[in-house]
């Protein structure tokens, strides 16, 4: 598979687009595609580096990929639950790698608590229907944090105690619950959550820039952190998960005590993110160093929906519970004539989608307006990378949409030559 030199030039053309306004586009962007092949369909930087910034956007600056860290969890989960050190609906077991989870309340509408009624599986988490939250998304969550407030960036486990907002298995809130599944991962391998990705998807893939804890070279090449004002003007900001980017890396004990968030804490270089995505396009075999990751059955149950109980799952919407962090999201993603949503192991199932995507498609995203999609059917992948906040900034959202759609166009073109 190939793009055309002029869907190349179509699709330099929307990323640049995007970061031609320096006071309010896109301060600077990278966007990748893939091929099934694992090489690079389309790989582009724009922009500047940060509006504080007199440095060019380049492909090989460091994002902070937030949620998309997730699918990376995601599948490492997957793999210990290949070799039955993890189980995926055995609650017991999950909970004795994790007691903190045995007492856990629920809290109410009324801000009054009850005892939580059964065990958290790993399924459970894996799908966002364990029961927590996030503050930034749930005014409830956010209320009952305050006045201290809640944090899940502050680089402490601390901040992952938290209780529930309806009973495990009930409902479906999205939230911290692939961070327990990293702390399950680690207190059943004995090993910190970023070595275990090291050691077991990215050394096997030959990926040295993606990392919990960024190397100083990462950290040299690190894109700026932005928010965007009401009024639309770009201004840059502190980066909201700052403890691994300033913690001395000589200094043992104060490595050893940054929180290895399992579901935010990855910094990565976009193309190297796409050769895991192309792990996935090839059934969990890397095809450009032949390493096997997953079976292809496992790549099918995480790409299989988990809750068909909540077909509108996504369209119960999300306030704006800080608005400095995210605006308001009443459907999580869009589809002509509102086809039943899945969630698979880790990201969402969007049932198809207006720029061509295929039904069976995989993506999510990250708060900082990161965004990666996954179609196995077609053979394609791809991520979206900039660092603004509020989550759900227009911009990008168009710039996604204008990227997706103009792939598949030139896929549908090449499908009716052939």
């Amino acid at each position: 598979m190939s793009l055309t030199t002029e869907t190349v030039t179509k699709l330099r053309g929307i990323v640049d687009a995007s970061c031609a306004d320096e006071k309010k586009g896109v301060p600077g962007a990278t966007v990748v595609v893939v091929g099934k092949d694992g090489n690079d369909l389309f790989a582009h930087s724009s922009g500047k580096r940060g509006v504080a910034s007199s440095e060019p956007m380049t492909l090989d600056n460091i994002f902070w990929i937030a949620s998309s860290t997730k699918m990376l969890v995601g599948l490492a989960c997957m793999q210990l639950v290949e070799k039955g050190i993890l189980k995926l609906d055995d609650g017991e077991h999950l909970e004795n790698l994790c007691p903190e989870l045995k007492t856990l309340q629920v809290l109410r509408a009324d801000r009054t608590f009850e005892k939580k009624n059964k065990a958290i599986t790993l399924r459970m988490l894996l799908t966002h229907t364990a029961g927590f939250g996030y503050t930034f998304f749930n005014e409830r969550l956010r209320d009952w944090s305050f006045p201290a407030g809640g944090d899940e960036f502050s680089g402490r486990f601390e901040d992952m105690l938290m209780p529930l907002l309806f009973q495990p298995g009930e409902g479906w809130e999205y939230g911290i619950n692939i961070d327990w599944a990293g702390i399950a991962l680690e207190r059943a391998t004995g090993l910190r959550l970023n070595d275990y990705l090291q050691k077991h998807i990215f050394q096997p893939l030959g990926l040295k820039n993606m990392s919990m804890i960024p190397t100083q070279d990462m950290r040299d090449k690190l894109a700026y952190m932005h928010t965007k004002e009401q009024d639309g003007t770009l201004r840059p900001r502190d980066h909201l998960l700052r403890t691994p980017l300033v913690v001395d890396h000589a200094n043992e004990a104060q490595v050893a005590a940054v929180f290895h968030s399992g579901g935010a804490g990855m910094f990565a270089k976009p193309q190297e993110y796409c050769k895991v995505l192309a792990v996935l396009l090839n059934d969990g075999t890397c095809p450009r160093t032949g390493a096997q990751l997953l079976r292809k059955e496992t790549v099918d149950d995480m790409f299989k929906n988990s809750i068909p109980q909540f077909p509108n799952f996504g369209r119960q919407g999300i306030p704006a519970a800080k608005p400095d962090l995210t605006n308001p999201l009443p459907d999580l993603y869009p589809v002509p004539g509102s086809p039943p949503q899945g969630w698979g192991l880790t990201f969402m199932l969007s049932n198809g989608g207006a720029t061509g995507r295929s039904t069976g498609t995989g993506f999510w995203a990250g708060l900082c307006n990161v965004w990666w999609w996954c179609d196995r059917e077609n053979g394609v992948a791809g991520i979206v990378c900039t660092q603004i906040l509020p989550f759900a900034n227009p911009e990008v959202l168009g710039l996604w949409v204008g990227v997706e759609a103009e792939v598949y166009k030139a896929l549908s073109q090449d499908k009716l030559k052939k």
